[in-house]
Order: structure tokens, then C-alpha cells, then sequence
């Protein structure tokens, strides 16, 4: 089954599979006959969603899902622009890849036309865990103290100074330590290099340091300091409230108020047609029983857990299922159309930006266009989310 499910396939088999050969379904479902799935590496939380997702709908459709690993959001995501992958388990990166932010301000990118089928909630929390014999109790307590960053990395950056900022810190507040790896950042938690750093609550190192003699907690966020939570979101606009209940020393019984955003967020692009992506957002909906417990996080994809307002829009084909499924609201129409201005705003601007024939390395261009960037924003009353 398994070597079935990951069959490789040609690109020419792929592209016609998604333009007009349906799988056998059910509930009037159907699915292209194949497909190809892109995720984060083999292993992750992401790429183990992406697999038990493929596997229900090879086993109640008969489509074949490939799901393909890549290391970072722009090798994610080249697949879907090129038209050889309908489908990317994302996290973070989709919204700078809408908004055409560090990696995605390169000359050969730009804003990109993301949109959703579906996001996982679950019940762990992303924020900053902080070694325990460092005596901070809150994320206030972090001034002054070492904070990991991961060169190279922008999500994970990004994702630490929005948790500061909901303190009022930002980076020239703490001593910045930087590490080559997420992995050497939390090795370097154990080894008493740095004294904070950014992840979910379940991961794998983070249970290294609590049985390490540093110890670790996470510090809570109070949903109800509405200040600290815009403060949040003007650095980190894909973050939301969660109350976390499980996660190293977070149970049900012990939950912290913390921060989390869906992940893994599927996307695709505004190219795919609303009916191959309503077939597939409408297979996880009424298919979630099958999969749920298939991986770890698998349970978020629950549609009464979806994140209706977040900053990437849902795409027509998803509103379709999530409208028959009861999970859709004026409100949430509303917010949407917004999402979808705001991309279209962003992509003209970065069209009129390039007509200048912005010249320098990739630094030069990144610069010249976060200005311009900046500057279409504003005109147009919107946020802008990436301030120095």
C-alpha cells in the first residue's frame, strides 16, 4: 500500500490527472485519478498529515497521492506555481509567500496567489520555551536574556519576536544567539548557549531540556491583555490565542494561554479549479473520522477547528465544502474578500515594482520592494505586518 500510495509518477501523468481523470468515488466526490502532495521534510508533523490524508483518499477514491518532501517554503511551493503538484502542507510560510516577504521578495517570486483548503488546530501551543533555571516566569523576565535565532530561517525568526512582542520586547531588547539549525538551537538549550527559543509545545528537543538539568516552561500569554495581543499581531499576524493542553509539562489538567496558528494549513493555488479543490477539501471533511488518529495534529483538521478569520483566504473551491459542511458565515464571506483584495493589491504592486527594473543583488531587490511594499500598503489603509 505504501509503495503504492508514493508511486512515482511522470509530470505528463500528473498534469493530466488534474485536468480530467476522476478516481471512482462516493458522495459524489471526485477526485483526479492521481496526485501530488508537497510538504515539509519526511518525518515532520506536516509531511505525516499529508500521508494519512493521501491514504484516505487513495483507500475511499482510489486517487494515488504522492507527497513530496522539501526542505523550505520556496521548495514547497515551486511545485504547486509550476502546475506539478496541486497541494502544499504548509505552515507560516504561506503567508510570506503571499505577501512577498523575505525568501518571496527574490526577482523570480514576488506575492503569490495562495489560498486554503483546510488548517490544523490542535491542542499544543507555538511560542517560546524558556530554560527553567533561568528564574523567568514571564515572557517580561526574557529582557536582557538569550534568545535563539536560526540563520536562514524567517519563520522561526519571525515567530520568536512576535512571542517577544507580546511583552513589548523586540530583538535590540534580549541578546540574540544564532544557530545554524533549529536542532543546534534547542542543542544549544541543553548546553546552556541560550536561554530561549522558539517551538511547538510538543516538540521532540523541548523534551530534552525538561529532562536536562536546565528544565523548561513555557511562559503564559493572557488572552485577556488585548495590548500585548495586538502587539502580537503586528509582527506575527498569523498567530492566534490557544489555550494549550498538551505539550512537554502541559496537560488538560495544567493547560497555559498561550499562541498557536494552523499547522499544517493545506494550499494551493488560485489556478486549480474549484472543483478538483472542493472535492478534496469536501474528502477531509466528511472523511475526518478515517484519518484522524492517523498522525499526530491529524485531529486540528476538524472542521468546527478551522481558523475562519486568518490572514491567508480560503480558496472557492474550499468555501464550496466548508459552506455545505455549516461552517461558513457572512462574516467569514466578508473576511475573505478582503484576504483576496489584499492579494491582488500586493501583486499589482509587485508588477509596477518590477517595471522599474529594480537593479542590485537579491538584498537590493528585497529592499527596494519591501519600500514599495510598504508604501501601497498604507495607501490603501491596509496593515503592513513586516515593519523594521
Amino acid at each position: 500500500m505504501a509503495q503504492r500510495l508514493f508511486a512515482l509518477t511522470s509530470a505528463a501523468a500528473i498534469g493530466a490527472s488534474l485536468i480530467a481523470i476522476p478516481a471512482a468515488c462516493a458522495q459524489d466526490i471526485k477526485l483526479p485519478a492521481s496526485m501530488t502532495l508537497t510538504a515539509y521534510d519526511t518525518g515532520s508533523a506536516g509531511f505525516n498529515i499529508a500521508v494519512t490524508v493521501g491514504k484516505m483518499m487513495k483507500d475511499k477514491y482510489g486517487s494515488d497521492v504522492r507527497v513530496l518532501p522539501a526542505g523550505n517554503d520556496v521548495a514547497r511551493l515551486a511545485p504547486l506555481r509550476a502546475g506539478r503538484a496541486v497541494a502544499s502542507a504548509m505552515g507560516s510560510g504561506s503567508f510570506f509567500a503571499q505577501e512577498g516577504v523575505f525568501e518571496f521578495g527574490a526577482k523570480e517570486w514576488g506575492p503569490q496567489p495562495v489560498q486554503l483548503l483546510l488548517g490544523a488546530i490542535d491542542c499544543f501551543g507555538a511560542t517560546l520555551g524558556v530554560a527553567a533555571d533561568t528564574g523567568v516566569k514571564e515572557l517580561k523576565d526574557l529582557r536582557g536574556k538569550r534568545v535563539g535565532f536560526v540563520v536562514g530561517s524567517p519563520a522561526l525568526n519571525q515567530n520568536a519576536l512576535a512571542i517577544l512582542a507580546y511583552a513589548g520586547l523586540t530583538k535590540a531588547d534580549v541578546k540574540p544567539v544564532e544557530f545554524a539549525s533549529y536542532g543546534a538551537m534547542w542543542k544549544g538549550m541543553v548546553n546552556n548557549d541560550v536561554d530561549a527559543a522558539f517551538a511547538t509545545t510538543i516538540t521532540g528537543p523541548a523534551r530534552e531540556v525538561e529532562t536536562s538539568p536546565r528544565g523548561i516552561i513555557w511562559p503564559p500569554m493572557p488572552h485577556e491583555d488585548k495590548a500585548a495581543w495586538e502587539r502580537v499581531k503586528k509582527v506575527g499576524a498569523f498567530f492566534t490565542p490557544h489555550v494549550a493542553t498538551c505539550g512537554v509539562g502541559i496537560t488538560a489538567d495544567k493547560p497555559i494561554q498561550s499562541a498557536t496558528y494552523p499547522y499544517p494549513v493545506f494550499v494551493t493555488y488560485a489556478t486549480q479549479t474549484a472543483d478538483t479543490i472542493y472535492a478534496m477539501t469536501k474528502a477531509m471533511v466528511v472523511n475526518y473520522d478515517s484519518y484522524k488518529d492517523g498522525a499526530p495534529g491529524a485531529r486540528g483538521l476538524a472542521v468546527d477547528r478551522q481558523t475562519m478569520k486568518w490572514v491567508v483566504p480560503f480558496h472557492p473551491g474550499a468555501v464550496k465544502a466548508l459552506k455545505e459542511a455549516g461552517n461558513w458565515t457572512d462574516a467569514d464571506q466578508a473576511h475573505n474578500d478582503a484576504l483576496f483584495k489584499r492579494q491582488e493589491l500586493l501583486m499589482a504592486a509587485w508588477a509596477d515594482y518590477r517595471k522599474t527594473n529594480p537593479a542590485g543583488d537579491d538584498a537590493a531587490v528585497l529592499k527596494g520592494w519591501m519600500e514599495a511594499r510598504k508604501v501601497a500598503l498604507a495607501k490603501a489603509n491596509m496593515p503592513n505586518g513586516f515593519e523594521d
